[in-house]
């Protein structure tokens, strides 16, 4: 028997996950950056990246919660419209079902034994599934998605604030910008690998993106640090 691999399931906190953690390591590199460019004290730029740290770790959770649960609002409304068409209408809802796997290149005549069987044992999770498009792999988890949102864009961070602490003062800046640009070259292949997609493309799409993300923000810092 022929096996696959599905990543389905896996979309909602991979995405979360991979988010956070692409945040995380960009935003937390560029803010120092730029404060390091502005020729600010050590110590300085240390508290910058911790508070910068905890505050996008505890924002990405709260902000991914909050979509996610607005997601939720809306399948649990789409979820009570059907269970109510189930109770007054149910025929009508027999029918809808029918003529979607109609629509499906299913014979009319099995499309409808087919929906009587599914609506007798789950007639909610067939409509859920068939008719909204609503499954246990795609459905919203507010919770999952903004704990892998937060944790991983905390891990993300402390790859350049721990490069930060460590590299040479004359060479900070260059250190910093290499390790990260680095690890966000690592993240993008495995995020593609994951997904099944290229992890060549994915890692010179995101290196690109963070070269350019960084530089702009390098350059903003010695602007400013000039002119402050």
């Amino acid at each position: 028997m022929t096996t696959h691999t599905h990543r389905t399931h896996r979309s909602g906190w991979l995405r979360a996950a991979v988010l956070g953690a692409n945040d995380g390591l960009l935003s937390i590199s560029s803010l120092l950056l730029g404060v390091a460019a502005a020729n600010v004290s050590h110590e300085s730029l240390i508290v910058t990246g911790f508070a910068g740290l905890i505050g996008g770790a505890l924002s990405m959770g709260a902000g991914e919660y909050v979509s996610v649960s607005s997601q939720a609002d809306i399948e649990q409304a789409d979820l009570d419209i059907e269970r109510h068409a189930l109770r007054h209408e149910y025929d009508a809802e027999h029918a809808e079902l029918r003529d979607i796997y109609i629509e499906r290149g299913v014979a009319p005549e099995l499309a409808s034994q087919v929906a009587q069987q599914l609506m007798e044992k789950d007639a909610l999770g067939a409509h859920a599934r068939d008719d909204i498009g609503i499954t246990d792999a795609l459905s919203a988890r507010p919770l999952q998605a903004a704990a892998a949102s937060s944790l991983s864009f905390m891990a993300g961070g402390l790859i350049p604030l721990g490069t930060s602490l460590i590299a040479p003062t004359n060479f900070l800046i260059s250190t910093t910008a290499a390790i990260s640009l680095f690890f966000l070259a690592i993240l993008g292949a495995l995020a593609a690998y994951s997904g099944g997609a290229s992890v060549l493309r994915g890692a010179s799409r995101v290196f690109f993106w963070g070269s350019l993300v960084l530089t702009f923000t390098t350059a903003a810092g010695k602007i400013f640090g000039i002119t402050i």
